[in-house]
């Protein structure tokens, strides 16, 4: 289901429960995922961790494994864009 413009941003707490569920198979390949923080338009902000952060299939990983399954699974997510997990700016 396609989010609408005036879909409210998820909780912080459904967000988590959501990962919760990915999080075993990124755990199993040495990584894991972080949520930063869930901005006012959906956009989420994501630090990958441990093996994560250099995987050369980080950008796959992130969209297809996470951004699609998370969008269509919760309303109101727009995006997730990876950043470090010390800065809110874009890696």
């Amino acid at each position: 289901m396609e989010p609408a413009w005036d879909d409210p941003p998820p909780s912080r707490e459904v967000v988590e429960a959501w990962l919760d569920r990915v999080r075993p198979a990124l755990v199993a390949d040495g990584g894991n995922i972080e949520l930063i923080s869930i901005e006012r338009d959906g956009t989420l902000r994501v630090a990958m961790q441990g093996t994560c952060t250099d995987c050369p299939a980080q950008l796959a990983t992130l969209r297809v494994g996470i951004e699609e399954p998370l969008k269509k699974a919760i309303r109101g997510i727009r995006a997730i864009i990876a950043v470090a997990s010390d800065s809110t700016e874009p890696s």
